[in-house]
This record gives structure tokens, C-alpha cells and sequence, in this order.
């Protein structure tokens, strides 16, 4: 049996479809009946549990999986509760990597791109965490995190932590306002006909020519999955292309999918935001391939059209 945590949420759930042809699951989540979990539709049924008994089980030993994919969190970046952050991300981490520790289970956790803070040092897995400035609260979570487990003397047999870039794909639409540019340019076309982007705010940077690592989710499964079947230093490890490309390209790839001339305006960006907007963004992939996962990154076309085809599938 293997653990998901995060399972009904967009990475997790994908990780499940992945992994459910050839292993029994134990879906943990907050929201765990089923029928009510949109994105676990089709899976094979097994056993459920809710995130707050979770731990609990394991520790009393009703529960002991062969390995614990921990995706699970609270992922807001407005968050300004510490005390909660601190028990969700960094606290309830702690007991479960305890517990693969002491039952020699392997462990893959979500760490997040949000510890490289405004990204003046880069976006390079090989920089010390204690180095980093995240620029948020729930950043610092993860980042606390990466710290501790790297300080530990005992860790599980097999673990690492990942930090997931510009992630889109099947399964984000209960994300809303969250979910990737892909799935909003998606929604935009279909309700409008159009797509509107951010204009810039840096003049090195034309209208919609941000650019982010756009990293189609089963390439991150791909690495989840690599990381924990193969043998590997431990430590905390980059999820993206290490291809950095423009929210242009991302759009006009959408419109390209649908086989419909590329419609795109701009907006000004709200201000808030403007104050806190990183205008590149690109994962450092060299520390990963070194380890040995070569699995070739899907190119942006490609993925934005494997994305759209679910879309028009699921729609």
C-alpha cells in the first residue's frame, strides 16, 4: 500500500491515477468520502483517510504503507497565521518523516519553488536553504522544513523533497483563481473567445513576455516516481524544465491547441501584486540529472495540448 497525502489536490491526484494500475492506495486527504472527490474519478476504490487521523493511525500502527508520498499542505501564499502554518506544514511533516524513519519506509514530500524567494540568488536546488529568503510565510514553512530534515542524523531509506515550479495540467480545476494560466486561458477562450495577460512592469520585459518554468504535471510525477524507486543521495530536488518560456508562448499554445487564431490583450497588473511579481523564474535541473533521472522534459506545446484534449474530455 501507498500513501498519498494532498491526494484529492492536483499533484496528488495525478500521482494517484499514476500509481493506481499497479499499487493498492491509501488516499488521505481533508475531504475523504469518494463520491465527493471530483478528481479521484476513476480510480480503483480503496481506502480512505482524513489528514487530521493520519498520522494518528500510523503511529498506532493501523496504517503502515510501503512508502508515504506527502503532498499535502496548506498552500496559501497570503496565509499570515504562523501558528498554523507551522502545525500544517512544518510540524505534521516532521511526524511523518519520524515515522518512515523508524519503519525504514521511503518518503517524497512537497517542498515548493516559493523558498527561492524573490529569485535574486536563482533558482539553483544545490544552494543551502539556510541561505534562502522566502517571501512569504508558507515559503518560510517549506524552507523551515527542508532545513530540519537536512539537519537530521536519521532519515527515512529512501527521501526527498520536491520543489514543484509553474505546474499545470489535468485535474487543477478545483484550484480556481490558484490554478495554472493554462487552465484560465482554457476557461477565458471558452467564455470569451479571448485571453487576457498582465502587462509588464519591468522594461525588460514586453507585455506578456514574463517568463516562468512551465512544467507540465506528469513530468513531476516522473520525478516523484524516479526519486523514490531509485537510489539517490537524500535532499531537496528542482521539479521543472529548467526552459524558462513566456506567458505568451503559454497562451498562443492554448489558442494553437484549439485550432484558433491567437487572441491575447493585456491588463494592468493590481498593484499589490506588482509588488511581489517575479518576472523570470526557471528551475537549476542539473542537480537531478546528476542523480541519474534523465527523463526528458515534455516540451510546452505538447503539454499544453495533452491539457487542453482533458479539458475538452472532462468538460
Amino acid at each position: 500500500m501507498i500513501a498519498i497525502t494532498g491526494a484529492a489536490g492536483f499533484i496528488g491526484a495525478n500521482l494517484a491515477h499514476r500509481l493506481n494500475a499497479t499499487h493498492e492506495l491509501l488516499l488521505v486527504d481533508l475531504t475523504t468520502p469518494p463520491c465527493h472527490v471530483p478528481n479521484w474519478a476513476g480510480l480503483k476504490s480503496g481506502p480512505t483517510c482524513h489528514r487530521d487521523e493520519f498520522v494518528t493511525h500510523l503511529e498506532s500502527n493501523r496504517w503502515k504503507p510501503e512508502a508515504i508520498f506527502h503532498l499535502g499542505a496548506c498552500s496559501s501564499t497570503t496565509e499570515k497565521n504562523w501558528d498554523y502554518l507551522r502545525e500544517n506544514n512544518l510540524e505534521y511533516t516532521q511526524r511523518l518523516w519520524t515515522w518512515c524513519t523508524r519503519n525504514e519506509r521511503p518518503f517524497i514530500y512537497a517542498s515548493s519553488a516559493a523558498t527561492y524567494g524573490d529569485g535574486s540568488q536563482g533558482f539553483d536546488d544545490r544552494t543551502p536553504p539556510t541561505e534562502l529568503i522566502p517571501l512569504n510565510l508558507y515559503g518560510k514553512s517549506k524552507n523551515d522544513f527542508d532545513i530540519w530534515a537536512l539537519e537530521q542524523k536519521l532519515a527515512p531509506p529512501r527521501w526527498a523533497g520536491l520543489k514543484f515550479f509553474n505546474v499545470y495540467g489535468p485535474r487543477e480545476s478545483h484550484k480556481g483563481r490558484m490554478a495554472s494560466v493554462v487552465f484560465q486561458t482554457y476557461r477565458q477562450i471558452q467564455a470569451t473567445g479571448g485571453m487576457e495577460l498582465f502587462r509588464s512592469t519591468d522594461p525588460k520585459y514586453a507585455d506578456g513576455g514574463q517568463l516562468r518554468d512551465f512544467v507540465f504535471v506528469d513530468d513531476c510525477v516522473d520525478h516523484m516516481l524516479w526519486l523514490w524507486k531509485n537510489s539517490h543521495p537524500g535532499g531537496v530536488y528542482n521539479s521543472g524544465t529548467g526552459q524558462a518560456r513566456s506567458f505568451h508562448d503559454l497562451a498562443k499554445a492554448v489558442f494553437d491547441s484549439l485550432g484558433l487564431p491567437a487572441n491575447i490583450s493585456f491588463v494592468d497588473m493590481p498593484a499589490d501584486l506588482a509588488k511581489q511579481y517575479q518576472n523570470f523564474t526557471q528551475a537549476e535541473t542539473t542537480k537531478l540529472r546528476g542523480v541519474g533521472c534523465t527523463v526528458p522534459p515534455t516540451s510546452l506545446e505538447d503539454g499544453v495540448r495533452k491539457t487542453v484534449d482533458w479539458l475538452r474530455d472532462h468538460s
